[in-house]
């Protein structure tokens, strides 16, 4: 048995998730995602160390951009083949890709004129990484394969995927490789769930595996419930609109904002909060919102409940749906609190900045994180207590209440991460720890070898191991 297995991404850091394995004369890649890391992303722009024409296929676990967000790049540079994924991961991942390809030329003008204005030129190059035309490109060679649905992708190489309870159509990718009348399995995580979240269906615990590539986001914390993240928010809210401010709330567009309306309409069915205008100040997240209308067969039993007595929480009195610049403009000439969900949720760009400009200087409004802020992002430095942050080129005094609540993340803590893994009714061969900062890695993979006894290893960027 051979096959090889190389990490070009999240390896020792959490973005720009991309393993390659190369096995049977095929070559595929699981996931091909976006740096965002400010320290990263020059690697964003670096060529692949691989013709793209060569490979087979390519695994998307999920539609966040740190998943899938080098895809049009990938087809610009050669790549033709298929893109499995789940049929939701494929209408989230069009909305996502287009969005950024948007971003990233809308970025590369304002920045191109920023820097001739001040006579200077900034780190990375004022061109697009990829285009609108790249990420149609991308978004034609989605496939898309169903939960518990195995798929050929080679000679004796197939793929089942299955629900991680991350977002909206993640997956859990198991790949079988039959060589010389042998088999070896390799899972690849994703992005894990949380048991018990609202709208999505708990993650699955599978049961065998020779080779685990496993996330580990939140490998060092036990993260509050939802009850009680829900709990502190409808606290802050209520001080909030007391004080005369807003609540501004990045987030992200998928799955985040969804998640926020959920708890949001359920404050205001047990009346929790003033009823408050809401806006979701984000197209990409209206758009997201629509694709979860349209697979509600993934949804848990307590959101099909909701949907059954006309409660759904797409669908709430005061909430306003934002698509227009004019309409969010408006947005701050409205007297009175009002909430307002806005991307990105590292407030990386997008619209979030904007409401920051006109509201991060108000002592009475309130900046309120319900995700994880990754090193070196403007979010992280906001919840970290910089005194004065850098916004659209200016620089503004951090004066508003700053809130951050853990218990909406869609990722899996420590506790839930080792549940998961535990699940294996044998040990595996060994144990790839991925997707986390540095530190937080290294200790979860000890935490793991400590209690089990397993050959776990924290692998660095490009590190390329043999599965024997």
């Amino acid at each position: 048995m051979n096959a090889k297995l190389t990490f070009l991404g999240a390896a020792q850091n959490v973005t720009g998730s991309r393993y390659r394995i190369e096995a049977n004369g095929k070559e595929f890649l699981v996931d091909c995602g976006l740096y965002q890391e400010r320290e990263f992303k020059e690697r964003n722009w670096q060529p692949f160390i691989y013709p793209p024409e060569n490979l087979d296929a390519v695994l998307l676990t999920h539609a966040h951009l740190d998943h899938c967000g080098l895809l049009p790049k990938l087809a610009r540079d050669g790549f033709r083949g298929p893109i499995h994924c789940t049929a939701a991961t494929a209408d989230i991942a069009e909305i996502v890709l287009l969005d950024s390809a948007k971003i990233q030329q809308e970025d590369a003008d304002f920045k191109r004129r920023r820097h001739e204005r001040e006579k200077r030129k900034g780190p990375f190059p004022e061109i697009p990484l990829y285009e609108t035309e790249d990420a149609n490109a991308a978004i034609s060679q989605f496939s898309p394969i169903e939960y518990d649905e195995t798929t050929n992708i080679g000679d004796d190489i197939e793929v089942t995927l299955y629900d991680a309870g991350h977002i909206l159509g993640s997956s859990i990718a198991l790949v079988r490789i039959k060589q010389n009348g042998e088999q070896r399995t390799i899972l690849f995580s994703g992005d894990l769930g949380r048991w018990d979240k609202p709208i999505l269906r708990d993650p699955t615990i599978l049961e065998e595996a020779d080779y685990i590539v496993m996330e580990s986001t939140y490998g060092n914390r036990v993260l509050e419930t939802l009850e009680d993240g829900a709990s502190k928010i409808a606290e802050i809210i209520n001080q909030t609109v007391e004080a005369r401010g807003n609540i501004i709330i990045p987030s992200f567009a998928v799955e985040r904002s969804q998640e926020i309306m959920y708890c949001l309409n359920k404050f205001l069915i047990d009346d929790l909060v003033p009823h408050l205008l809401v806006f979701i100040d984000s197209p990409m997240a209206v758009n997201v919102t629509d694709v979860f209308e349209k697979h509600p067969y993934l949804f848990d039993s307590e959101m099909r409940e909701l949907i059954r007595e006309k409660n759904s929480p797409f669908d709430f009195r005061g909430l306003k749906l934002i698509r227009t610049v004019d309409e969010s403009k408006a947005i701050n000439r409205i007297k009175g609190s009002v909430i307002v969900i806005a991307g990105s949720g590292m407030c990386t760009g997008g619209r979030i900045k904007h409401h920051l400009v006109t509201n991060i200087s108000k002592p009475e409004s309130t900046i309120l994180f319900v995700g994880y802020q990754a090193r070196g992002t403007l979010g992280r430095l906001i919840v970290e207590g910089t005194p004065e942050v850098r916004i659209l080129g200016q620089n503004f005094p951090v004066r508003a209440r700053i809130e951050q609540v853990s218990g909406f993340s869609a990722h899996a803590d420590r506790d839930q991460l080792l549940k998961w893994i535990s699940g294996l009714k044998k040990p595996p061969r060994h144990i790839f720890i991925t997707h986390g900062e540095s530190d937080v890695s290294l200790g979860f993979a000890g935490l793991i070898r400590e209690k089990t006894g397993w050959n776990v290893s924290v692998p660095e960027f490009k590190d390329e191991v043999t599965l024997e």
